[in-house]
């Protein structure tokens, strides 16, 4: 992470993503959550690392709405495509992108999809960032 963007919403949506992408493997959400928001922060011994509530509220909506965000994603996957096909990545970010698409008035539709093929790009590959915009980019047009 650069300086410039530490704790803008750009960085904290990729440490939300982070913290989905551990979930994955196993890992517990709070201790995801700490780690992806505090692996790079240096905090004294007797402070306690707070994780900012865009970030938590990010997560928790996704983890709450899982079940809802797969079907509706899964919904617009060409034939012969299913989710357990995608990588944990390209998972963790159509949930996430799907999410603050639909839930978070307070996010422009375009700045989250943008916000996350600029997560696609960093994680994945330029394939994957365009499957990534060509998915989410459905969810703009039909709702809008």
């Amino acid at each position: 992470m650069t300086s410039v963007f530490k704790d803008s919403r750009r960085d904290l949506r990729e440490r939300a993503f982070q913290t989905l992408f551990s979930l994955e493997t196993g890992g517990e959400f709070i201790d995801a959550a700490h780690f992806a928001y505090g692996y790079d922060k240096t905090v004294s011994e007797d402070k306690v690392l707070e994780v900012p509530i865009f970030l938590l509220n990010l997560v928790n909506g996704v983890v709450d709405h899982k079940d809802e965000l797969d079907t509706l994603i899964s919904s617009h996957l060409k034939s012969g495509w299913s989710l357990e096909r995608l990588t944990l990545v390209d998972k963790s970010l159509l949930r996430l992108g799907r999410y603050e698409i639909k839930y978070f008035d307070e996010t422009p539709d375009r700045v989250a999809l943008n916000e996350i093929i600029e997560i696609a790009k960093k994680y994945s590959d330029e394939t994957s960032a365009k499957f990534v915009n060509g998915l989410l980019s459905q969810f703009i047009t039909n709702e809008n």
